[in-house]
């Protein structure tokens, strides 16, 4: 005797189950859904077999037919670099203070510096060089440690107070905190203060323009403009990499400031460093 139950209504055998006296009805599949169930485990075990596929300990199984998406992409910078041979071998050998003179070789490094630029120095100094605060903006004209093509090739390829390149680009302020008492940092401030703002030359800022000169001198000169030999800030431009309010300014002093910049030559190729130098330069602030 079957023990199938028959829905009266449709004639369709039932599952057995039943909510609240609702019967679900046992409808087989449409064949072409099973069809295309089937087809589809097929295609999947294929491709599994043809193409890298399967996880193991220290790689995947690389497939019948030998492809991969890292080959693929490797093949790809290949030819680019083929393709651009001549202009790499014509930029490794170019004078740089002299490239800009050279419009299609030029218009290449420059390209190609943008490239490079945004995908390692945008970071920190921002996808449109203006910098941010102790990151230095590379469109206006205030640089460290100069802004002609040479001095800007220097600093990308060597970097600044690292401790990886021995010919990296080396300043260090002291912490005056140290060595000054509190009111003579607040002088100093208001003299620093004053080459930009003649008009706050007040009686603080006569006191603090006598300190400047027993300390300060050394490094920022004696009309506090700077000196790029020494990467020292021009303190009379109004152009600050920590800011120039009293209270930041205080803190500079008191403390000192060791930004540093990774040796970028130690990291990306020869002709790469010349690139971004080019395009660093034709921001508008190179020198």
């Amino acid at each position: 005797m079957s023990d199938r139950k028959i829905d009266d209504e449709t004639g369709v055998e039932t599952t057995g189950h039943s909510w609240d006296g609702i019967e679900e009805l046992n409808n087989p599949l449409p064949r072409w859904w099973l069809w295309t169930l089937y087809l589809t485990i097929i295609w999947g075990i294929g491709y599994t077999i043809a193409y890298p596929a399967w996880p193991m300990i220290s790689s995947a199984t690389s497939g019948t037919m030998g492809w991969s998406t890292r080959a693929n992409v490797a093949q790809d910078i290949a030819d680019h670099d083929a393709k651009n041979a001549d202009l790499v071998t014509n930029l490794l050998a170019a004078d740089m203070e002299t490239l800009p003179q050279d419009e299609a070789l030029n218009r290449y490094a420059v390209a190609r510096g943008g490239a490079v630029f945004r995908a390692q120095c945008s970071q920190c100094h921002g996808s449109g060089a203006a910098g941010a605060v102790g990151y230095p903006n590379l469109l206006d004209n205030d640089w460290l440690w100069g802004g002609s093509m040479e001095n800007i090739m220097l600093t990308v390829a060597h970097g600044v107070r690292n401790d990886t390149d021995e010919d990296a680009r080396w300043s260090e302020m002291p912490a005056f905190g140290e060595l000054l008492e509190a009111e003579e940092i607040e002088a100093v401030v208001e003299y620093v203060i004053s080459l930009s703002h003649p008009e706050n030359a007040g009686p603080l800022a006569q006191t603090g323009a006598e300190l400047f000169a027993d300390n300060c001198t050394a490094c920022h000169g004696e009309t506090g403009l700077g000196d790029a030999e020494m990467g020292a800030p021009n303190l009379a431009d109004e152009i600050w990499l920590y800011g120039g309010d009293r209270a930041t300014l205080t803190a500079t002093i008191t403390n000192s400031r060791f930004g540093v910049m990774p040796a970028w030559g130690q990291r990306l190729r020869d002709e790469d460093v010349r690139a971004v130098t080019a395009y660093v330069h034709a921001l508008g602030g190179g020198e």
